[in-house]
């Protein structure tokens, strides 16, 4: 294992090694009659500016991101045990290639550089920064020391700086996850994954240390609503399903004549319904505690009303129009940690964004972001995409659909003239940034990452400390 001091003479050496490059636009940029600025390296941002980038002639596409490393969700979100998934990375690669891209890591919109800034300097600003808070239940004694976020857990493993300092307590035996979409399944999975096999993966030391030391056995995953609308996917069932050491358990109660209904449903419902019936077919009548198994333990058509001491209060619901609707009934659920993961939302990082504070999400129309959400008068050249556009659903794919989308209606608007690129516009000034990030840099800190991670054997060690990075990078 390599202490903080190690990974420290890492990045010096690197340092030394590399000489430090100036900041400087490409000749292309230079020479680009056409500027656009997106706000957010996310998949959303680069999927974007590949798409801008094959359409659109004599173009420069500026990333701006207010850490100092790229990729967003795809670096801090995916489960490291998903390495497949972070494969689009090598997309993202290709495009970062292109002679008209450029990457400005540690410049953070709102607090560094304003929108105004960006209006005044390209001819289109897409905002793709993503939902990085959480959505809340709005319950009784939800700020308890053993209740935290599944987000920011998942960012405790991943290594998002901050992160770092999360500390979950696991030394109880039980976990009640409330919620029942994809990162709740994450979750679940890396606290009931074998050490071994974690090890293999980029999953933070840090993070391993306390796996290490887990007493955690069993793992609730709780829903509002029933098997016919989980909201995780077949691919996380499965993998659950094949865990090694551990043993899903259904409770019965809850498919009451739903098997009566698989042959109306979608595809793909149907064959996640069918799946799940074919587990629960086949799960032992009495779960033996002497089997040495942990417990993955889906439960639907419960609420959580309020958490207690060691317990969730849980309001039993029933099913009307596929809404979950609260009974009089409720249940206690003795749990040592609670995790909330009912959903993510977006911030306004800048005073000009109009931003709708409830949905958590900016004021659009097929992208092209509203001065006002009155008139719905169009702020030309603001756009958005991704989850800070939409909210936070779909997978990267959706991502990715979405993204060439809004930047298709950008290649319109400059096309039908909506947008004015006769004017000259000079992009961002080198002499007014300071310790920012280029691709270059980032390229320093991702081979420092690489090498300290082949210490470990594994992909990656990340470094969870910006200075750090900025140190690493040269800067």
């Amino acid at each position: 294992m390599l202490s903080s001091k190690s990974l420290s003479l890492i990045s010096k050496q690197l340092c030394i090694n590399t000489i430090k490059k100036g900041f400087s636009t490409t000749d292309s940029g230079n020479a680009a009659t056409k500027r656009i600025c997106i706000v957010g390296a996310g998949p959303a941002g680069f999927y974007a500016a590949q798409y801008l980038l094959k359409h659109i002639s004599d173009c420069a596409v500026d990333i701006i991101e207010k850490l100092p490393v790229p990729y967003g969700l795809v670096r801090y979100g995916v489960a490291p045990d998903h390495p497949e998934v972070k494969n689009v990375i090598n997309t993202f690669n290709k495009t970062a290639e292109n002679k008209g891209f450029n990457f400005y890591g540690n410049l953070a919109l709102g607090k560094d550089i304003n929108l105004d800034d960006l209006r005044k300097r390209y001819h289109a600003v897409l905002l793709t920064y993503g939902a990085d808070q959480d959505r809340h239940l709005n319950i009784p004694n939800e700020d308890k020391p053993n209740v935290l976020s599944a987000r920011k857990f998942v960012a405790w493993y991943n290594g998002l700086p901050g992160a770092q300092h999360l500390n979950p307590n696991l030394s109880g035996n039980t976990v009640a996850i409330l919620g029942q979409g994809n990162v709740a399944v994450d979750a679940a999975r890396m606290l009931l994954s074998s050490l071994d096999a974690l090890r293999k993966t980029d999953t933070t030391e840090y993070a391993l240390e306390t796996l290490a030391r887990s007493k955690v056995e069993q793992v609730y995953l709780v829903g509002r609503r029933g098997p016919l609308q989980a909201a995780f996917t077949i691919k996380e069932l499965r993998e659950m399903l094949k865990l090694p050491n551990v043993q899903t358990l259904w409770k019965p109660d809850d498919f009451t004549d739903v098997s009566a209904q698989i042959p109306n449903l979608p595809r793909p419902r149907k064959r996640l319904t069918e799946l799940m019936l074919k587990s629960l077919s086949e799960q032992p009548r009495e779960s033996s505690s002497s089997s040495g198994k942990k417990l993955f333990l889906p439960i639907f058509l419960r609420a959580p009303k309020a958490i207690g001491e060691n317990e969730v209060e849980l309001t039993v619901t029933e099913l009307q129009n596929d809404m979950a609707v609260p009974t009089d009934k409720t249940e206690q659920l003795a749990t040592d940690l609670v995790l909330r993961s009912i959903g993510y939302k977006s911030t306004c990082v800048d005073g000009g964004i109009c931003f709708d504070e409830k949905s958590g999400r900016v004021y659009n129309e097929n992208g092209r972001v509203l001065r006002d959400a009155v008139s719905k008068t169009v702020d030309e050249g603001i756009y958005v995409a991704g989850w800070l556009g939409t909210g936070p659903t779909g997978v990267i794919l959706t991502t990715m659909n979405g993204a060439f989308s809004v930047a298709k209606t950008i290649c319109d608007d400059i096309s039908s003239k909506k947008l004015d690129t006769s004017i000259s516009k000079a992009g961002l000034d080198a002499k007014q940034l300071q310790r920012v990030v280029t691709w270059a840099h980032w390229q320093r800190i991702d081979e420092a990452e690489t090498k300290a991670g082949q210490a470990l054997g594994k992909p990656r060690e990340k470094f969870v400390d910006v200075e750090e990075m900025l140190k690493v990078a040269g800067l």
